[in-house]
């Protein structure tokens, strides 16, 4: 038995398996026009073969076509040069149901030979057909659903929590849908891909909640996935580097799907580290804190600490609401079982951030009073809300990034409502909070 097994194992890879497992693996390091260009060219070598290797190898040539298209992101509108198996205007939909329909006709075709010279390949074949229609099919899912976020980048507020809920099915409907062996480098690409996105969006809703732990676990966890998926940019560049001697050879690009997530990630944890500024701050000194957050982009730290020198303003706080949040109990990480009496009155909205020290204790009843008269306004999520009170000679500014946040400047004189300057700080800081851009951005060349 054990004599037999040694044979098996030292049995030479009949051709065209090796020659599936070479396009898989160059599909897997996105490799696209060099995995179509192989294809093609062993098709073209191997008319004798069959008229379904033939087909297969055809299928997989606009597979490697379609997956450019797909991580290019360009069927969210940009063009690019080169020529591609399908024309400008066919939607990633159409794209893919034209692969679709190839790879059935393989499957059909695989079960409807009877013997044949190679059985054991046509029954291969159809086999990894099967799965490869399952992977079309989530692929165009996917698609309708980066469809669905770019669309959402115009909203004043982006609900990650209902867009986590429309992803997770989708990715439980096709888990081990497509696991053949030779598949593996497909799938593992794809579970990285939706598992990354899952974490980034579930942390967006996360930290909108202000939860702490959570927020910390999804962006460790996307983060170390795309540390990975980045390293085979670099595996490829190192291997280039090696083979020419040290010439720099024109290195495979990252696709722009990558890149955009990889920027979303940044905006998330530039946002992270200013709401949780307080419970990062305790884990180090004051420099190194501010060295830490002028990397993140955007450095809200830097940006709001540079408008109170610029403009002389007492205070800029960033206001957490929660009334009716049962789990509320402050700054940082606490045990699950550990209690807290929920916070009563002016505790109801602590300043998350307050710059440039701690926020002014006699300033907050008239804070509190003016969030509760002009509420309607500030939930509209654009509004700046101006109020100048004559008795302590303040003016403040208000406006809402999100629903359970308010930014709040406070000046110990009396300033326009229209001033543009802070206008316009306030604004520009409220819609980077928002962090809609990153969903601007999914299309390619776009300015998000």
């Amino acid at each position: 038995m054990a004599e037999a097994s040694r044979e098996e194992e030292l049995r030479p890879v009949p051709k065209e398996r090796a020659i599936l497992e070479s396009f898989f693996t160059q599909l897997g390091v996105f490799s696209f026009d060099r995995a179509k260009d192989y294809v093609e060219k062993e098709k073209d070598g191997s008319r004798s073969a069959g008229a379904i290797w033939a087909s297969f190898l055809g299928a997989l040539a606009h597979l490697a076509a379609a997956e450019k298209a797909y991580h290019n992101m360009t069927f969210l509108g940009q063009k690019i040069g080169g020529q591609s198996f399908f024309s400008r205007k066919d939607s990633i939909r159409t794209i893919y149901t034209s692969l679709y329909n190839e790879l059935k006709k393989v499957v059909t075709t695989g079960r409807n030979v009877a013997g044949g010279t190679a059985p054991c390949l046509e029954d291969l074949l159809s086999h990894l057909s099967e799965q490869l229609c399952f992977f079309t099919q989530a692929r165009m899912e996917i698609a309708d659903f980066y469809e669905k976020m770019y669309s959402l980048s115009n909203h004043k507020s982006i609900n990650s929590e209902e867009l986590v809920h429309l992803l997770e099915p989708v990715i439980q409907k096709y888990s081990s849908k497509f696991h053949h062996p030779i598949l593996s480098r497909l799938e593992s690409s794809f579970q990285v891909e939706v598992e990354v996105l899952t974490q980034l969006l579930r942390c967006q809703a996360e930290i909108s909640e202000w939860k702490f732990l959570p927020s910390l676990l999804n962006l460790h966890g996307a983060h170390s996935k795309l540390h990975t998926w980045g390293q085979v940019f670099e595996r490829q560049r190192e291997t280039r580097k090696h083979l020419f001697g040290g010439q720099v050879q024109k290195a495979v690009q990252p696709p722009h799907l990558y890149v955009w997530l990889l920027r979303l990630h940044q905006t998330l944890l530039a946002k992270f580290s200013f709401y949780f500024h307080e419970a990062l701050s305790r884990q180090t000194v004051l420099s190194e804190m501010k060295a830490l957050t002028a990397k993140t982009s955007p450095d809200y730290f830097g940006k709001i600490s540079a408008f109170i020198r610029k403009c002389d303003a007492v205070n800029v706080s960033l206001i957490f609401d929660n009334r009716g949040s049962d789990s509320f109990q402050g700054h940082g990480y606490h045990h699950p079982d550990s209690y807290r009496e929920a916070p009563k009155g002016v505790d109801q909205f602590p300043a998350v951030v307050s710059l440039p020290g701690d926020r002014p204790v006699t300033h907050w009843p008239s804070v509190i009073m003016i969030m509760s008269d002009r509420a309607a306004e500030l939930n509209t999520l654009d509004k700046v809300v101006h109020f100048y009170d004559d008795k302590v000679q303040s003016t403040y500014f208000l406006t809402r990034p999100e629903p359970h946040f308010t930014i709040i400047v406070i000046f110990d004189s009396k300033k326009s409502e229209k001033d543009s300057h802070i206008v316009s700080f306030l604004q520009e800081l409220s819609g980077s909070l928002r962090n809609s851009k990153p969903f601007t951005s999914l299309k390619p060349g776009s300015k998000g």
